[in-house]
């Protein structure tokens, strides 16, 4: 029996991928150009991934031989895809990654919804987790503090009362120093 080792790379995602409840793509980054070449084997690959685990009850499968690791929540899917020899454990933690800091930046309100209004700070979410397959962060307090919106940019509708108190501090302090 001959045992071959692989060689140690930083290269360890092959996808990340958020669909809805209807298997229909929302966002999706893939890494690997070999394994998904074209946007066709791309929504094929969704496809079957989806109609494997819309069901299913568990975190975890081997489809095409690549690892899917996934999480449902109301009507979307997240899935992190790794291949046949990464660490689970270390996709689990992408995944959670990606699920947590997203309900952080939508305010524990994870659905369809809210993440297509939201969709731009998602995007810059899934960039600092991972860039062309190699983790950067794990992290969702990290993700979220480098993704944050600053106060000015929220509408004031969806500001604490507390940030209300401050920004009319700040401004007040402008008006009087002028």
């Amino acid at each position: 029996m001959e045992c071959s080792l692989l060689e140690p790379t930083l290269y360890t995602l092959k996808g990340l991928i958020i669909m809805d409840n209807d298997g229909n793509r929302i966002l999706a980054k893939y890494f690997d150009s070999n394994i998904f070449p074209t946007s066709k084997e791309q929504k094929t690959f969704e496809k079957s991934l989806f109609t494997r685990t819309h069901r299913a009850n568990s975190e975890i499968i081997m489809l095409d031989g690549l690892t899917c690791l996934y999480k449902s929540n109301v009507d979307l899917f997240f899935y992190v895809i790794g291949s046949s020899n990464d660490n689970e454990l270390l996709l689990l933690t992408v995944l959670h990654c990606l699920y947590d800091s997203t309900s952080q930046i939508l305010r524990k309100n994870v659905e369809k919804r809210n993440l297509m209004e939201n969709l731009d700070v998602i995007m810059l979410a899934m960039d600092e987790i991972c860039d062309e397959g190699i983790i950067l962060e794990a992290d969702p307090a990290q993700v979220c503090q480098r993704v944050a919106l600053r106060s000015d940019d929220i509408p004031i509708g969806e500001q604490t009362v507390a940030q209300v108190i401050q920004s009319a501090k700040e401004q007040l302090r402008w008006s009087i120093l002028k």
